[in-house]
């Protein structure tokens, strides 16, 4: 039977929500590699070591899979095995937005039909009474907003969610969705998107300058780039990246020549600073406000790469020019 490590906060890295909420500093995603195309006892490890190292905060939604719902099936079998004794411990979150079963009612969406439905059905699948935070996955213009807020507060007054996030949207929806939960008084805290050295779309958008204004915290996913930021990438396109071959997509990303000279030289940065591409790109997106930097890790060694980057030393003021002027 599983016993967690007594010691597992005595090196935790925690960073305040503007409402009071501590989330650690890496927090584990689950959305590529804990579906029914892992190894379920590497998934296990993987998960109950970055809980034995003070990671407090998994991330779920109900098409995370291949196949929709397997990584909450997942997860909800390593939660009764190991994890139900750590609940008030634990910051578990899940989304819906996008489709997830046949006809009008399952596909992508905002209503409260579909989104009600659908954290039922992933309540069930992880064996919980409650998640932490329910996220509105995606913006969805057929939707009014009020219908979104109005679904998300009841969701929370049912007691099925302690909190509110929306992921997936720019500034100007952010901005409009912040007053929609104000008017049915939504405890609405947190963004979650797509954010990386290479990746600033949020910044563009607004939506990382909304989430100043409004209080709101960003979690970012994808902080490796889609594997872009870590060393393997140094040299080129490896061949066991899941991007060789794919020229068209890398088109779409923007990885071409010029990219991968850039890749290269923040490649040299990092070792100059004695730690790996990974680790600073983690180090540079918390330099830049985010509250907790979302991984997702194929390995239990590449978790602990990851988290050591906590241990490297603060970017400073001029190491973070250096790195905008390289990806300019």
């Amino acid at each position: 039977m599983y016993t967690a490590n007594k010691n597992r906060y005595e090196n935790a890295h925690f960073n305040y929500l503007p409402n009071g909420l501590a989330l650690p500093e890496i927090s584990v995603g689950l959305w590529q590699n804990f579906g029914c195309n892992a190894d379920y006892d590497e998934i296990r490890d993987i998960i109950l070591t970055a809980f034995d190292m003070g990671v407090t905060h998994f991330d779920l939604a109900n098409n995370y899979g291949p196949e929709p719902g397997d990584a909450e099936r997942n997860f909800g079998k390593i939660f009764a095995s190991d994890l139900k004794p750590y609940r008030d411990e634990l910051i578990i979150s899940t989304k819906a937005g996008y489709e997830m079963w046949d006809g009008p009612y399952g596909g992508r969406g905002g209503t409260r039909k579909y989104l009600m439905a659908s954290l039922d059905q992933s309540l069930s699948r992880m064996g919980l009474d409650y998640v932490d935070i329910f996220y509105h996955h995606c913006m969805t213009p057929e939707t009014p907003l009020a219908e979104t807020a109005l679904a998300l507060s009841d969701i929370i007054r049912q007691g099925k969610a302690l909190y509110a996030g929306i992921s997936n949207y720019d500034g100007k929806t952010m901005h409009r969705m912040h007053h929609r939960c104000e008017d049915y008084n939504v405890p609405f805290i947190i963004n979650q998107n797509r954010y990386s050295i290479l990746d600033r779309a949020v910044e563009q958008n607004g939506l990382k300058e909304q989430c100043e204004k409004k209080d709101k915290g960003l979690i970012a996913f994808s902080p490796l780039a889609q594997g872009r930021l870590s060393s393997k990438f140094k040299n080129g396109i490896p061949k066991d990246s899941r991007l060789y071959g794919r020229e068209d997509y890398c088109k779409q990303i923007g990885l071409d020549a010029h990219q991968l000279e850039q890749i290269k030289k923040l490649c040299e940065f990092a070792e100059k600073r004695g730690e790996t591409l990974s680790q600073l790109a983690i180090q540079w997106l918390l330099a830049n406000g985010v509250t907790s930097v979302l991984i997702g890790v194929r390995t239990k060694n590449q978790l602990l790469e990851n988290l050591a980057a906590l241990e490297k030393p603060d970017l400073t003021d001029d190491e973070l020019k250096i790195i905008d002027d390289i990806c300019k």
